[in-house]
């Protein structure tokens, strides 16, 4: 019994890490599924999603609101606002003059923008870590005999379900809204999608703020969870997610939600047997063990070159 408790206390943990990969995968396999390139300023959009829901938090606890749901709409809206402003930056900025070139100027241009932006919060915010108030507390317990405890708290439930919400509100807008339809469009056919009459430049741009809202969730439900935030906070989760995309197949929203749980349960059950210094060894040969057998990853598709 203890053994099964500990197999779910570690499954449960992986889960929720997972659930928060799969929100900030999102973002890479939308851009790569309509541009054919990787964001890789999207750690950084994350961090400072989660910089801004401090902040936010901070200054409406100063002014002596206490009423948490409000708190946490408006640390989230504002959030939200904020990434998927830089997410539409990054794209006018590091993707949109250099589309259509070789894939190595963009690629390039979105790491600078990376680190232009690790850099701009290192300077305004410091390179300390910053506590993350734990604003959900509690939970429940359940044990065995009284020598193991599971528990399942509050900020585990909510993860869950703020991401099956963004998860179901994101699939319903891209099969039945009109911007939906033509992101799909645009992913099957750039060219053939603007000679048809779609704004493509508004449809990327419009791919790039979906991602980076996504990942302002991810950025103030993780800052609670693990109560601290830092500069580099969003490098390692950004990596991690990334590696979530290509283990789901890149391009996938499905792929990028199974590729995030499957490293999040992977990572948690090598620290939970083994030690949280194998947890990368384990995940990352997870990622090349499923590639060496289907190079799209799991969910992927082989890309058709047409002629």
């Amino acid at each position: 019994m203890q053994d099964l408790l500990y197999f779910s206390q570690q499954l449960i943990n992986g889960l929720t890490i997972g659930s928060a990969y799969a929100l900030i995968a999102i973002g890479y396999t939308m851009v790569y599924g309509i541009i054919g390139m990787i964001n890789f300023a999207h750690g950084e959009i994350y961090m400072i999603g989660a910089y801004t829901a401090l902040i936010a938090i901070t200054g409406l606890t100063a002014l002596g609101l206490a009423w948490l749901p409000l708190i946490l709409i408006v640390a989230l809206l504002c959030a939200m606002i904020v990434s998927s402003s830089m997410g539409w930056a990054v794209e006018r900025v590091a993707y949109r003059p250099v589309r259509g070139r070789h894939r190595l100027i963009p690629l390039i241009s979105a790491i600078g923008m990376s680190i232009f932006l690790q850099n701009y919060v290192h300077l305004a915010q410091g390179s300390r870590n910053i506590g993350f108030p734990a604003l959900i507390e509690g939970g429940f317990n359940f044990s065995a005999d009284g020598a193991f405890e599971m528990s399942l708290s509050y900020m585990q439930i909510t993860i869950f379900v703020t991401t099956l919400v963004c998860m179901t509100a994101l699939s319903l807008f891209i099969s039945r809204s009109r911007t939906g339809r033509a992101c799909r469009a645009v992913s099957q056919d750039l060219g053939m999608a603007s000679l048809l009459g779609i704004d493509t430049n508004r449809i990327i741009s419009a791919t790039f703020i979906i991602g980076a809202s996504l990942a302002a969730v991810a950025g103030l439900l993780l800052g609670m969870y693990y109560g601290s935030i830092d500069p580099l906070f969003g490098f390692i989760a950004g990596l991690k997610a990334f590696t979530a995309a290509v283990l789901g197949g890149i391009g996938s929203i499905p792929g990028a939600m199974l590729g995030g749980l499957i490293l999040g349960v992977s990572e948690s059950m090598t620290s939970g047997y083994l030690s949280g210094e194998y947890k990368d060894v384990v995940s990352f040969g997870l990622l090349i063990l499923i590639l060496l057998f289907k190079p799209t990853g799991l969910l992927g598709k082989p890309e058709v070159e047409k002629i």
